[in-house]
């Protein structure tokens, strides 16, 4: 099950009471858009205890239709890369330290 940004707010608030929940939707808001700002710019984003996103330029190429069999060009475009920290693989594979 992935998470979506109304559980991401609602876990927030539940976690911290004192906080409106106006200025957790706002603060959550602000980092992601930060994230996607710098990621556009060509830049890496470290998370530290989390991991690393980067973007990776995909190079143009002829690729086919497949259920047509017709060769079609497709552009050059930037994709998304993650690589997750250390810490996040020893948590995810149950090997705490």
């Amino acid at each position: 099950m992935a998470i979506v940004k109304s559980k991401l707010l609602k876990q927030l608030s539940q976690n911290f009471p004192n906080f409106y929940k106006k200025d957790l939707l706002k603060t959550t808001e602000i980092i992601l858009e930060e994230i996607k700002r710098t990621l556009r710019r060509g830049e890496r984003v470290e998370l530290r205890g989390f991991g690393v996103f980067s973007t990776n330029k995909q190079k143009a190429r002829i690729s086919r239709n497949p259920k047509t069999g017709e060769k079609v060009h497709t552009p050059e475009k930037k994709t998304i890369h993650f690589k997750m920290s250390k810490d996040l693989f020893n948590k995810l594979n149950n090997e705490e330290e």
